[in-house]
């Protein structure tokens, strides 16, 4: 990529993080590692193994409704922002969404960063007052015969959505299987 093709804000990033390990108030290697650690050991691939999981073991899919917490631990995920997990499942009847309406709380552990509509005051708004208009801004249009619950997460409790399994993957395997769902779909904007 060349500076060119940089956006805006990625110019202006570049900017402070140069202007912060010139005046030596960050350490680049730290910078290094933190990039790192959300490329490959947090992130919603994570999250997805957890759903691909509870798709083809029906008793990990029960631990998971019990106690998403110790479920998701038992795949070696863990860590900060996902120590009090809660796993929702998505059915033909009940669509599930999650939004933090007080500030951003995510399961970072288990979807990475929030995306930054996540944090919107907007989203935050709307997802409670009209959930079927944000689904619909981010092209999620259901039946009316399907309920939407919505789920407030706090920095008690973080949410996971188990999103229905797609029809005609019965013989994928669960590598497979995980690589079809979406961090969205784990927040329920977005379905399979």
């Amino acid at each position: 990529m060349t500076h060119s093709d940089l956006s805006d804000v990625q110019i202006r990033v570049r900017a402070l993080e140069s202007a912060l390990v010139s005046g030596g108030h960050v350490d680049p290697a730290a910078l290094d590692a933190l990039v790192e650690t959300y490329e490959h050991q947090v992130g919603p691939h994570l999250g997805a193994r957890v759903v691909a999981r509870a798709w083809v073991d029906d008793d990990y899919r029960a631990r998971l409704a019990d106690d998403a917490t110790a479920a998701i631990a038992e795949l070696g995920i863990s860590g900060r922002q996902g120590e009090h997990m809660v796993a929702v499942f998505n059915t033909p009847e009940v669509h599930n969404l999650v939004v933090c309406t007080l500030c951003s709380c995510y399961p970072w552990s288990v979807l990475g960063l929030p995306p930054v509509w996540y944090k919107s005051a907007p989203y935050r708004s709307r997802a409670v007052s009209e959930p079927r208009a944000v689904l619909a801004d981010f092209g999620v249009t259901l039946g009316e015969d399907v309920s939407v619950r919505v789920w407030d997460s706090t920095a008690e409790v973080r949410y996971l959505v188990v999103p229905m399994r797609p029809p005609g993957t019965e013989a994928r395997s669960e590598d497979e299987l995980a690589a079809l769902v979406t961090r969205d779909s784990m927040i329920g904007v977005g379905v399979l």
